[in-house]
């Protein structure tokens, strides 16, 4: 039924629509999201290690396939690498609050990949520590490592990623203290990339190596062979307890060099037999470190490129 209303009707009627419109038009703030906490294991006292799978970042497991970690000292935190996404960098800042309300002041950066440093932004305030060269490393390879990840893992796992230079860049050694706590970093040549930084905690002889170390998964050549076959040996001069690797299980050192040895060796090898015999580079692709197949994962993943980047290396010994 209709009726005829007066100017002064009309006006009521307004008001009254008006006064319904702050909970039909204001949405109720979402209430923020808490992220549960990378799951970490304690491997030594006040040394935390979250062991990512053995795999490709995928958004199934959200990029979060490296080893990462913290070492908790009197005073303040050291991070070491901080994941595949800014969510896996939040969720590993929740696993710290679960076991100390201390600052993280360092966040050590092992190397350029980005399984290991797209969960910078995750830890704002922080002093973001890596290999002089990484820098430069940062700006040749930033942007694309943020378009091919997009395409991988999805808008959602790349928001918030920041490509962002180290402020404490090393050259040589250098030792940060964390209140009683002292980390030795040590900033190596040419290896697995052009940028490796390795972190030892003196305190339980743990070691952080970055992706210097393989552990099950297929190493990946991204750097020098020779470099770091070279490096091997070095490494296994460390006054170090345990390992944990860029990739694959905490190890007692230096016996957890033994596979990645054999298997860089292999390569080397059968890489030098087919340029003696003439083959072109992708017949060496294809038939170096065969043997090794069964002792890694990941191998078709990343072999071929391996034999690959060694062909371009040792072609002009």
């Amino acid at each position: 039924m209709g009726y005829r209303s007066t100017g002064l009707s009309n006006l009521m009627v307004c008001i009254a629509c008006l006064a319904l419109l702050p909970v039909a038009a204001s949405p109720v703030p979402s209430p923020p999201v808490t992220l549960a906490p990378l799951p970490v294991t304690e491997v030594a006292p006040g040394v935390y290690a979250y062991i990512g799978p053995i795999a490709s970042m995928t958004p199934e497991n959200e990029g979060a396939i490296a080893n990462v970690g913290f070492v908790v000292g009197r005073d303040t935190v050291a991070v070491i690498d901080s994941g595949g996404s800014v969510r896996e960098g939040r969720r590993l800042l929740a696993a710290i609050r679960t076991v100390s309300a201390k600052p993280v002041r360092y966040l050590i950066n092992t190397h350029v990949h980005p399984d290991h440093i797209f969960g910078n932004a995750g830890f704002a305030g922080a002093t973001i520590v890596g290999h002089k060269n990484l820098t430069r490393a940062l700006a040749a390879r930033g942007r694309f490592y943020l378009d091919t990840f997009r395409k991988v893992l999805g808008d959602e796992l790349i928001a918030g990623v920041e490509i962002v230079s180290p402020m404490e860049a090393i050259d040589g050694e250098t030792r940060i203290d964390l209140g009683d706590r002292v980390l030795t970093l040590r900033a190596w040549h040419a290896a697995h990339t052009d940028n490796d930084l390795t972190a030892l905690d003196e305190t339980t002889g743990t070691l952080f190596a970055g992706d210097l170390v393989f552990l099950r998964h297929l190493p990946v050549l991204d750097g020098s062979l020779k470099g770091w076959l070279a490096g091997i040996e070095e490494l296994a001069q460390i006054p170090a307890r345990q390992v944990v690797p860029g990739h694959g299980p905490v190890t007692p050192w230096p016996g957890a060099l033994d596979d990645e040895r054999r298997y860089l060796q292999r390569l080397g090898q059968d890489v030098r037999a087919s340029i003696k015999r003439g083959d072109t580079i992708v017949a060496a692709s294809k038939s170096a470190a065969e043997s090794e197949r069964t002792r890694w994962e990941l191998f078709d993943e990343s072999n071929a490129r391996n034999a690959t980047a060694a062909f371009a290396e040792l072609e002009w010994e």
